[in-house]
């Protein structure tokens, strides 16, 4: 791919015209992609998400994998950004967010000891940190104390599915979420130093957008509400939605399993629903969700193979369209 953005349409099409199956990576029997996340910058999308690789011997890897495109349709070749390691596995990219000069990812440690299916009690938070969005390797992880640093790593509990997202009110103070107890979150000024907030009852891979939209009505969307927050979270199948005025007090607002039941490679679960705002970039338009569908089998069957990622669309975070949607 060249290092040259795509043109921005002139005749009114979107570039997702382009697309004409909702799927952006398959996966087979020794591959899984799971946990997608995006960032949009210069003309290129920037995905994130985790890559589960079964090996001819039966080992399972777990990495953190990266791939660019600028049209959607052609990706550059994937590339791994994160260790061979299970006694790390750093996996579930949450988001991408601007630091002052730099880019930060947060993500999780997952770790697998003796053949374990699911991350044990010692899966914590990290940050990865990079100038340019492509060279990864610029730092080492760091880990989120997200307890307090008054309270011992070991004694930080399983915790998975970072995300961070700034303060609606005040500059400067930056929320993570993550999965424990349901989707906890603790705040802190400079990524260090957190203290513990509390926690919304939610499932995994928690998703946080601030939008004008967040009070609409779904029966009038040409309603535009109130701003707020929407909350995007994994329950056991399909991605549910709640809003807020201020992060901390949480109501359910929706839920959707975008084409599952027309889609056999997503009939098991449908799950981990990322969604970005470019509704003021020409390119596109729309809010985008990334999402991972595991099938046909469900996850207690299929978990690290047969896990695809894929694509929709909004306009008003309501109603949701993919290519091929009647």
């Amino acid at each position: 791919m060249p290092n040259i953005p795509v043109a921005v349409p002139t005749d009114g099409t979107s570039i997702l015209d382009n697309l004409t199956t909702p799927l952006l990576f398959q996966g087979d029997p020794a591959t899984a992609y799971r946990d997608p996340t995006a960032i949009f910058s210069e003309g290129f999308f920037h995905l994130f998400f985790t890559l589960v690789e079964t090996e001819a011997d039966g080992s399972v890897y777990m990495y953190v994998a990266t791939a660019k495109s600028d049209d959607l349709v052609h990706w550059t070749p994937l590339r791994r950004i994160t260790p061979r390691d299970p006694s790390l596995n750093f996996s579930s990219p949450g988001n991408v967010v601007r630091w002052g000069e730099e880019w930060i990812l947060c993500l999780q440690t997952y770790p697998r000891p003796k053949g374990e299916k699911y991350g044990n009690g010692s899966s914590r938070l990290w940050i990865l940190r990079t100038a340019d969005l492509d060279d990864w390797s610029q730092s080492s992880p760091s880990l989120l104390r997200v307890k307090g640093l008054d309270t011992p790593i070991a004694e930080m509990g399983r915790m998975i599915d970072p995300f961070l997202v700034a303060d609606g009110e005040e500059t400067g103070k930056w929320w993570c979420f993550y999965k424990q107890d349901g989707a906890s979150a603790s705040t802190s000024y400079d990524l260090a130093v957190w203290h513990y907030e509390g926690r919304v009852k939610a499932g995994e891979n928690v998703c946080i957008l601030s939008t004008e939209h967040a009070y609409s009505d779904s029966s009038n969307p040409g309603n535009t509400g109130s701003p707020g927050f929407l909350m995007f979270h994994s329950p056991q199948n399909g991605i549910g939605i709640k809003r807020s005025r201020d992060l901390r007090h949480w109501e359910d607002c929706g839920f959707t399993t975008l084409g599952q039941d027309k889609w056999p490679w997503a009939q098991g679960r449908l799950t981990a629903g990322f969604v970005l705002d470019l509704t003021d970039e020409p390119l596109v338009g729309k809010y985008l969700m990334f999402f991972h569908g595991s099938g046909p089998e469900d996850e207690e069957t299929f978990f690290d193979t047969h896990a695809s990622l894929g694509i929709a669309w909004s306009d008003d975070l309501h109603e949701w369209y993919w290519p091929g949607k009647s």
